[in-house]
């Protein structure tokens, strides 16, 4: 199905979202599913009260933009997820000084899988403190990097 680009929907959305002090995250569309996702955070985290609200708040609104030139399709607001990649920078912002998973696309010092605290980050780069001392890797060599989840035991 042809759909509007995915940036004009998400830039339609971003006042929407800031009036409610939500962040839009991503906005994906599922052909097989003819199903638009968008996917929120907001700073105390995402339940299903804050997505129904935001669901409703951009309903009608969608429905003028006419995201699928009249087709049908299903919109879904949901969160990310805990163990979402990155993407953006502000992605990275709100995880600085945070414990974050690193995997990557080919083993360094036979290790694919790293782990430590996020302390900086550009457009080329990613710095974590590990148990080991600062590690700088580069960002191409990354296959995905998310927050780390720590489960109580």
């Amino acid at each position: 199905m042809n759909i509007k680009p995915i940036e004009e929907i998400k830039s339609f959305l971003e006042n929407i979202a800031k009036s409610m002090d939500i962040e839009i995250v991503d906005v994906e569309w599922n052909d097989r599913e003819q199903a638009l996702t968008v996917f929120i955070e907001t700073e105390s985290g995402v339940d299903l009260d804050t997505c129904e609200k935001f669901h409703n708040a951009i309903m009608d609104p969608i429905d003028e933009l006419d995201p699928t030139y009249d087709k049908p399709y299903t919109l879904n607001v949901s969160s990310p997820g805990l163990d979402r990649p990155f993407k953006t920078p502000r992605d990275f912002e709100r995880n600085l000084s945070k414990d974050v998973e690193i995997k990557l696309f080919a083993p360094m010092k036979g290790k694919k899988y790293l782990e430590g605290q996020l302390t900086a980050f550009d457009d080329n780069t990613v710095t974590i403190l590990t148990e080991q001392g600062e590690l700088k890797l580069a960002r191409n060599k990354i296959a995905k990097i998310n927050k780390a989840i720590k489960f109580d035991q």
